[in-house]
């Protein structure tokens, strides 16, 4: 693995542990909050189709084929949070219970909330990104840096949540309202904050 892809394949996955920017983070909560341990392949999915919608944006804001109002998208992604949370609420009865499909719903979702997402991401990488004529492959090891971040932060939330349920004997209906309603809290803040209005 050559140092300029090994570097931003840490950029990526790095980036997405960042507590300063724990938006991302947040959205992965919401998004997983509504499976168990049991669902990984669904959470795999989901994270899957969240990738492939801010790998788009965020290459095609990186070789500046579209712009963007970096205020609204600071403004979109607490939106995307919150309705992920909406949409948890309304799931709590039978909560991932259906087969998924590649083209499930929750996935689409995913896919349209990545397309934000990356918006957000591309500010990032492109105050970091080399001179050289490698940006195709900084632009993929960033991009599966952030996927196998994501991947270990919906795990350790699955554990998590196997730990709560199974041992201290919590409801999958309470585990979900508490995830969701916490995302969906800070979720407004973060939206009163970006004084967009």
């Amino acid at each position: 693995m050559s140092s300029v892809f090994s570097t931003y394949l840490e950029l990526g996955f790095h980036h997405i542990f960042d507590f300063k920017a724990y938006d991302h983070m947040l959205f992965l909560l919401a998004l997983s909050a509504i499976y168990t341990l049991s669902d990984w392949r669904k959470v795999i999915a989901l994270v899957t189709a969240f990738t492939i919608g801010h790998s788009i944006t965020l290459a095609l804001a990186t070789f500046n084929i579209i712009r963007f109002d970096t205020n609204l998208i600071e403004f979109l992604i607490p939106v995307t949070i919150l309705f992920t949370c909406i949409t948890n609420f309304f799931k709590l009865k039978g909560a991932a219970s259906k087969q998924p499909t590649v083209f499930s719903l929750h996935n689409l979702m995913a896919l349209f909330f990545g397309l934000i997402h990356g918006m957000g991401f591309s500010n990032f990488l492109r105050a970091m990104l080399g001179r050289s004529g490698s940006i195709w492959q900084q632009l993929l090891a960033f991009n599966i840096g952030i996927e196998l971040g994501q991947l270990l932060i919906v795990a350790i939330l699955l554990i998590l949540g196997a730990i709560v349920m199974n041992i201290f004997k919590a409801k999958k209906r309470d585990w979900i309202m508490v995830l969701s309603s916490a995302a969906a809290g800070v979720a407004l803040v973060l939206m009163i904050e970006t004084n967009i209005f």
